[in-house]
């Protein structure tokens, strides 16, 4: 909507000169009445979009869904009108019969205005007073409400930022009637319109950020409703469509896959996060992967029971109807036809996720002939399927006829000191998981990187990066040094034992060692005595660990970014010491407190190969750990007390006393938008095989949602120096000077078009004035060539007026050339006219 001054003549602030003679007025030209008024700011924070509860007997336990809290609107305001008043008093300053400088104008209505004028004008700073209490302050132009001000209407809300002709357009803060109701973010006529924040009650818990179109809820963004349920995704018309993952809190409930106004429809996951067994690792869960219609379960779908059950088939109302297989806890298995949630054959049978019975005096399955307990090795596992080992490629080496005993004596290796181990991958894999959602603990490259580190293994002659290709087993390049792959805990095992082959075989003079010989050293010399002493800088402190894991995301875009290409196979980004330093170098991160030898120092500090008395290896590959930590301390080493010191005093001039609330959110948090997963293949279940799928659904989701869950950003001041330390070093020196560096690079190639674009437009000017050099130089030659022309032309003319006189005065023209060889001047040829009048006379 806009608004059009129309001023009189003489302006508003014109003095009256005669009598009767009234002041001019000021009219308004509005829009249509919608566009005119402030849309409520308040919605309704409930949860009424909320999905409704899926129930299926005794599948799942039933979720209560929430009655919607409402919260009265904010009562509706015209735009303010400034005009369509009479001007009955002024006071203040006059130039030329026009306001001029500071003054009091009162309008007839009862409304005053109280500021700057200009040649008749409100114009710069002033405040503006409606006679029912309504108040703008803040800038004035030419008439109009424009730049940044505050609207204060008289029942308490506010409205602080930027104005256009009496209208909410930018950014500004809006608060409710009674400072529960809160919009921060971007405005457009009158509207939230853009990326914004609104909370829906004083304390903030209950908030939405994210984008929005003409007052509504549209684009990308994430909710938490006042029960604490977060709902992250895609929006249309204030409700859930799209892509989007909703967590019911509450009900340890989670759905992520495809909304359509606000109810689930299409391809989706949803899970039932029922309880943890104190001392146990996983979390149990009931879980569907499948077609949803209008909420409901309807169409092919699969359901995982807690107990291990599987159901695969169709669906019908949230009820299994049509073809499907049951596999049965005790890996039985039925395939057959259901109708309405009961196998078809027998209607009276009845199956929770609590009790299955053995269906095999009915009509059962059992797993396919020749079936393998170990698929990689074909031996017999002495471990269970729970933690098999794929060691079939160390295995291999040995003779055929020594296999089955190398694999049952690594077995019983294990065995012996698998309390040890299970410890060890609990401990490592909860390290910067304290917050996880659901509880379920998986290790992930970075932990194991940690584990290896405080173990020891680097102090052979192998690198982390060369443990990593010597586990790799044909994956993605790419993929190889990713910090964010994750592990069970049998592969966690395999890992163990083919470093321990490798590095104990290294080590021993005798190649022939067995594998249960290589494992038993590593365990005696490495893992036993380290495992669970936590070193370097990341993991070694808990609250420091969730502090810092803030950052990890931003690090890994930076690493990636300084990896330079393994010119061996299998050929993947690497970085090295020197690589490390030059980038340090390139942020202009180098000085007198932070040198290569105190940073050389530092990387030496956890890794015995970085020196070597007083030759230094800058050849040395880095994980991101390793690049991690080492930035770690270089920020605790670069940050000095001064560097701190001012720090603290622009972050007091920032958090000012008139500062309404924090608009401020990460950009790699909401970088990141959660993708469907895709349905699970059929199979005998196990929890293993229930963790692969849900890891590699939260992988494909969101890989880095594991380090930092969702949850709402806070500014906080951090007291303790180290955190201090670490802040300033990541967001006022690091990130700014990577990012500094990256838009220089992204204007290098701007530049080079700019300048072939000067280039072309140079050569098309030169060109150009070639052309109309070329052009004058023409026209000059054929200028010359007529004046040649009209000089020959007037040479002739004159002869011929010669030769007539000749004959006027009887002499042979021969003659008269002969007499006269010089043409005859002026005042000879004008007088022999007169001579022959004389004569006659």
């Amino acid at each position: 909507m806009q608004l059009e001054v129309l001023l009189g003549p003489q302006n508003m602030g014109k003095i009256k000169k005669k009598d009767g003679k009234k002041s001019d007025k000021l009219t308004v030209e509005a829009a249509e009445d919608a566009g005119s008024k402030l849309s409520p700011v308040s919605v309704t924070p409930s949860e009424e979009h909320a999905p409704p509860s899926i129930k299926d007997g005794d599948d799942e336990p039933v979720t209560q869904e929430e009655p919607p809290v409402l919260v009265p609107a904010s009562e509706l305001y015209e735009e303010p009108i400034l005009a369509q008043l009479i001007v009955e008093k002024y006071e203040g300053e006059l130039v030329n019969g026009l306001y001029e400088g500071e003054g009091v104008a009162y309008y007839k209505d009862g409304n005053i205005y109280r500021g700057l004028f200009s040649e008749g004008l409100m114009h710069g700073k002033g405040m503006y007073t409606w006679a029912d209490g309504l108040i703008y302050e803040g800038e004035f132009f030419m008439n109009f409400p424009m730049g940044d001000g505050v609207y204060t209407w008289p029942d308490g809300s506010r409205y602080e930022g930027q104005v256009y002709k009496a209208i909410r357009h930018g950014t500004g803060v809006h608060l409710s009637i009674d400072q529960q109701v809160s919009y921060v973010g971007e405005w457009c006529m009158g509207k939230r319109h853009g990326k914004g924040t609104i909370y829906y009650n004083a304390e903030g818990t209950s908030w939405y950020e994210g984008e929005w179109i003409h007052n509504r809820k549209e684009g990308w963004g994430v909710q938490r409703f006042p029960s604490g349920n977060i709902y992250e995704g895609q929006w249309k018309a204030d409700r859930f469509h799209g892509e989007g993952r909703m967590r019911w809190l509450s009900s340890n409930e989670e759905y992520l896959g495809q909304w359509e106004n606000g109810i689930q429809n299409g391809l989706g996951t949803h899970t039932w996060f029922l309880k943890r067994v104190s001392g146990s690792q996983y979390s149990l869960r009931n879980e569907y992967i499948g077609i949803f219609v209008n909420g409901s379960r309807h169409g092919q779908g699969q359901y995982y029971y807690a107990n291990g059950a599987m159901y695969d088939g169709q669906w019908k109302n949230n009820k299994k109807h049509g073809t499907g297989k049951f596999i049965f806890k005790n890996g039985r298995i039925y395939i057959g036809e259901f109708v309405e949630d009961q196998i078809a054959e027998y209607p009276n049978f009845k199956y929770d996720r609590v009790n299955t019975p053995d269906l095999s005096g009915i009509r059962t399955q059992s797993p396919i002939c020749g079936e393998r307990s170990t698929p990689n090795s074909g031996i017999p596992s002495l471990l269970g399927s729970y933690i098999e080992l794929d060691i079939a490629s160390l295995l291999n080496t040995f003779p055929e006829d020594e296999r089955y005993e190398e694999q049952k004596q690594v077995e019983y290796g294990i065995l012996r000191n698998l309390t040890t181990l299970r410890k060890a991958y609990k401990l490592y894999s909860s390290l910067g998981n304290e917050n996880c959602f659901d509880n379920a603990f998986l290790m992930t490259k970075l932990q194991f990187w940690r584990f290896l580190k405080d173990c020891k293994f680097h102090h052979h002659d192998l690198t982390l990066c060369d443990m990593d290709r010597l586990l790799a087993d044909n994956s993605d390049p790419e993929e190889i040094h990713s910090p964010y792959a994750t592990m069970l805990i049998r592969t966690f095992l395999t890992n163990v034992i083919y470093l321990a082959h490798h590095i104990a075989r290294a080590d021993s003079p005798d190649k022939k060692l067995s594998l249960v010989d290589c494992f038993s050293r590593m365990m005696t010399q490495n893992i036993s005595p380290h495992a669970g002493t936590i070193k370097g800088h990341l993991f070694s402190d808990a609250q420091k660990t969730e502090h810092t894991m803030s950052y990890i995301d931003k690090c890994w875009d930076i690493y990636k970014t300084y990896c330079r290409r393994n010119t061996s196979a299998p050929y993947e980004p690497t970085m090295t010491m020197r690589h490390f330093i030059w980038m340090m170098r390139d942020l202009k991160v180098l000085n007198n407190v932070l040198s290569v030898t105190k940073i050389v120092d530092i990387m030496a500090e956890d890794n015995p190969r970085v020196r070597d008395g007083n030759e230094i290896n800058v050849e040395l590959e880095l994980t991101f750990l390793e690049f991690l930590e080492a930035l770690i301390g270089c920020a605790v080493v670069y940050v000095t007390d001064e560097l701190l010191q001012e720090s603290g005093r622009e972050l007091q001039e920032e958090q000012g006393p008139n500062t309404a609330t924090d608009g401020s959110a990460s950009a790699d948090s909401t970088n990141t938008r959660p993708g469907l997963s895709s349905p699970r293949k059929s199979g005998s279940w196990t929890e293993e095989k229930e963790l692969i799928i849900t890891m590699k659904m939260n992988e494909r989701s969101s890989p880095r949602l594991r380090f930092h869950p969702q949850r709402k950003p806070q500014k906080r001041i951090v007291t303790d120096r180290w955190y201090r330390q670490v802040d300033v070093f990541f967001q006022k020196v690091f990130f700014p000077a990577y990012d500094k560096v990256e838009q220089l690079k992204e204007e290098i190639p701007r530049n080079r078009v700019r300048q072939a674009e000067q280039a072309r437009l140079q050569q098309i000017q030169e060109e150009e004035e070639a052309r109309l050099k070329a052009l004058r130089a023409e026209e000059e030659a054929k200028r010359m060539e007529q004046m040649e022309l009209e000089k020959a032309a007037a040479m002739l003319e004159a002869a011929q007026v010669s030769d007539e006189q000749a004959e006027d005065s009887g002499q042979d023209p021969a003659i008269a050339k002969e007499e006269a060889p010089v043409p005859p001047s002026t005042a000879s040829t004008k007088a022999t006219p007169a001579t022959g009048r004389k004569k006659k006379k």
